[in-house]
């Protein structure tokens, strides 16, 4: 199976700004990503896709591809990721490069367990699925059968459909939210059912003590608490 590993990373960031090229625990940003992509054995092929030259000479400087120089129109602060990947796939496509899957790893996510993006994929190729996505567990307090949305007349209603609340906690099944860390998608579904989610959703849980996603200063502050520790453990 070839997969294109794809770091997305703009210059326009507004809630931490500069934040790809900004030193993290005396290393820019993307290059934690970096490092994870390149001690990947399944990916075949790794870029990073960006409309900054700042950004595509650290990138190159952490020994990342940078084929092209994204375009502006796929760089604003509302851009989603399908039409960012959709492009890279299509400029090598364009190659007659073709890849059967893509493996999203975004930079805001810096810190992965060594061997963490192979695990999944090799998840992913097991069970054949359309996209798998790394997951965190849902503490059972936030688990969708025990949250409640309201109705039309102002009273509540179980979010999830159920007639009665589930009484134990022993009782309610895993619930998970996706963290982030990796997008493992299959290049038929990007392409053919323009989506980054395929019918059959496979997981892999990740590391939650190494959890942060990079949005705001305060996110910032809580990567900078954590990166000493994750050099210490995996560098």
């Amino acid at each position: 199976m070839r997969i294109l590993g794809i770091i997305p990373a703009r210059g326009g960031s507004k809630g931490v700004p500069g934040k790809n090229t900004r030193l993290l625990g005396n290393m820019p940003l993307l290059a934690y990503t970096a490092e994870a992509a390149k001690q990947s054995g399944l990916l075949s092929k790794i870029i990073v896709t960006t409309d900054s030259e700042e950004i595509g000479a650290v990138a190159k400087n952490c020994g990342i591809e940078v084929p092209f120089i994204r375009p502006a129109h796929l760089a604003e602060d509302t851009t989603p990721a399908l039409p960012v990947v959709q492009h890279a796939l299509n400029y090598f496509a364009e190659q007659e490069k073709q890849f059967d899957a893509v493996c999203l790893l975004q930079p805001t996510y810096p810190f992965r367990v060594p061997g963490f993006i192979d695990a999944c994929i090799k998840k992913f190729a097991e069970k054949n699925a359309g996209t798998l996505i790394s997951v965190r567990p849902v503490p059972h307090q936030y688990n969708p059968h025990w949250v409640f949305e309201k109705n039309k007349d102002g009273f509540l209603r179980m979010a999830t459909g159920d007639s009665s609340i589930i009484p134990l906690r022993q009782q309610l099944p895993e619930a998970f939210i996706r963290d982030g860390n990796v997008y493992i998608i299959k290049t038929e579904v990007i392409q053919l059912q323009n989506s980054l989610y395929g019918k059959n959703l496979a997981f892999e849980v990740s590391d939650a003590q190494w959890y942060v996603n990079i949005d705001t200063i305060a996110d910032w502050n809580e990567a900078e608490e954590k990166a000493e520790a994750y050099k210490k453990a995996f560098f």
